[in-house]
């Protein structure tokens, strides 16, 4: 397989497994199905992270690589993060409410109510409110990156590119 069809074809062939044993524990195990419900789709999610870091450990040393996917972990988590507070935030008004069902007693002080009487926006805590809140968190960067202009020049005097960065 070519590097560059690579990743898409290691997402497709593990998603068409996921999706013929999610359908197979429906048919035959629904229970079970039930039990886990969108845990075993998820599962093909985690092939863009291993997708990736297979893409850049394949071309650089381990040190670079563990670096990388170091940084990788902790920029999806910071996305995770932000994306879940602001659904919760618009979803209900409030912020790590029930933290206490994954931290026991100690998550019951973290929970804050921002709005008082606020009765929330059903879309931001279902499914699609997740893609629109992703879509948008995509769409600000996109445009923070159309915003600063990278330019590659060569220093004459060594033969070595300079980067600069302008901000507009």
């Amino acid at each position: 397989i070519s590097k560059e069809v690579r990743i898409p074809v290691f997402v497709l062939l593990i998603a068409s497994f996921v999706t013929i044993i999610e359908l197979l524990m429906q048919s035959f195990f629904y229970d079970l199905y039930l039990i886990l419900g969108i845990f075993v789709p998820l599962i093909v999610t985690n092939c863009a992270i291993l997708g990736r870091a297979e893409a850049f450990a394949s071309k650089n040393s381990w040190g670079k690589s563990a670096l990388d996917g170091l940084m990788m972990g902790l920029g999806f988590s910071a996305v995770l993060f932000l994306l879940g507070s602001v659904r919760e935030i618009i979803g209900n008004g409030t912020l790590f409410d029930q933290s206490s069902l994954l931290l026991g007693s100690m998550g019951e002080s973290l929970s804050v109510t921002l709005f008082d009487n606020y009765q929330g926006t059903l879309l931001a805590v279902l499914p699609p409110g997740a893609f629109i809140g992703l879509g948008l968190i995509v769409a600000l960067k996109n445009l923070i990156d159309l915003k600063t202009i990278k330019t590659t020049m060569v220093d004459p005097h060594n033969n070595k590119a300079v980067a600069t960065t302008i901000n507009i």
